[in-house]
């Protein structure tokens, strides 16, 4: 994959980041600001290495990975064709996907 891989964030991820971000609000919003922003740059990283991180557990595809992120998977496809990444979902362990 080039440097002008793009990262695209799948509508089902973004509807649960922001329930998540606002459950942990409810607790403290300095904590929620701060595990977006944690969590964002982690996923910024993925273009350099897609492969990274460890095939999916949920899907038997090479190209599904799970970034593991303070007890959250984040489920995120590697499509080489249009050079892209794709964040498909978050979870935390005990959720279904």
């Amino acid at each position: 994959m080039s440097n002008k891989t793009s990262i695209v964030k799948h509508p089902r991820f973004n509807s649960r980041f922001k329930e998540i971000l606002r459950f942990i609000a409810l607790d403290s919003k300095s904590r929620a600001k701060s595990f977006k922003n944690k969590l964002i740059t982690s996923i910024k990283t993925i273009s350099d290495m897609p492969y990274k991180h460890r095939k999916s557990i949920y899907f038997d595809n090479e190209k599904i990975r799970d970034l593991i992120f303070k007890g959250y998977t984040i489920t995120y496809e590697v499509d080489e064709t249009n050079n892209r990444i794709i964040i498909m979902g978050i979870k935390k362990y005990r959720d279904n996907f």
